[in-house]
């Protein structure tokens, strides 16, 4: 553990796991504060929307569980904090900033494909959230094959392919959690404002064309800004478009 560790949070490391989500989530109710689970193996990775994160060797699988007292609402927008402490973390382990940049709603870029992904998940009843996994897969080793992913998608790379720069997972979580801490402040202080402004100063393909879809529906238009909802606004002909969720597709 490096000396920069925040203080507070624990620090579990795994040999195997089916998921450091699924881990999360049967642990929460013991915590008696946040805690960043690692897994050098996981079996059984998820993805958005129930897809499999495959994971090769050496690659990166953790999970923060923490009991937040914010509606669900503001518990959703941790994604964005996570976004930004990938992106910190991901500068400090290559040296460089040019190659990164943050695609709505929780994927971070490396030269144009995808190097990681966050996944959030939560448990509990009407307004009330009793904890929440915020799952991150970082691609620190090796890509995953092409064919694993969806058509059209973003193509997956990896930091050792696209830099040559060789970070371990537990090294990588050293970078990770105190640029958490130092958002979650942050956000806990300031509000999503700020985080707010971070992220579109990172944000891939604003101001150009993109295309937004969900399960019903597919809408086309220029990424114009992130709300303080955190919602996708696009401006179309049809006028301004706000978008909760979706994939996107450059």
């Amino acid at each position: 553990m490096s000396d920069n560790w925040p203080p507070g949070v624990g620090r579990r490391i795994l040999p195997e796991t089916d998921s450091t989500n699924a881990e999360a989530a049967r642990v929460a109710a013991s915590l008696h504060g946040p805690e960043w689970i690692l897994a050098l193996t996981q079996t059984t990775g998820r993805g958005r929307r129930g897809r499999a994160w495959v994971m090769p060797p050496g690659n990166f699988a953790a999970t923060l569980v923490m009991r937040p007292a914010e509606p669900p609402q503001k518990v959703a927008l941790r994604s964005f904090v996570a976004a930004l402490a990938l992106h910190d973390a991901l500068v400090r382990a290559t040296g460089r900033t040019d190659p990164f940049a943050l695609k709505w709603p929780n994927d971070v870029l490396m030269n144009g494909g995808k190097v990681a992904g966050i996944l959030l998940e939560s448990t509990g009843q009407h307004d009330a959230i009793s904890h929440i996994a915020i799952g991150i897969g970082v691609n620190l080793a090796a890509a995953p094959d092409p064919d694993d992913v969806e058509p059209g998608a973003v193509p997956p790379v990896s930091v050792l392919g696209e830099t040559g720069a060789r970070i371990s997972p537990e090294e990588f979580l050293d970078l990770l959690a105190p640029a958490y801490t130092h958002y979650e402040t942050q956000f806990l202080t300031y509000g999503f404002s700020p985080i707010r402004r971070a992220w579109l100063a990172r944000a891939a393909r604003l101001g150009e064309v993109i295309t937004a879809r969900t399960l019903r529906d597919e809408t086309t238009g220029t990424f114009e800004t992130v709300d303080e909802a955190g919602n996708l606004v696009l401006s179309t002909p049809a006028g301004r478009k706000t978008i909760a969720a979706a994939e996107i597709f450059f």
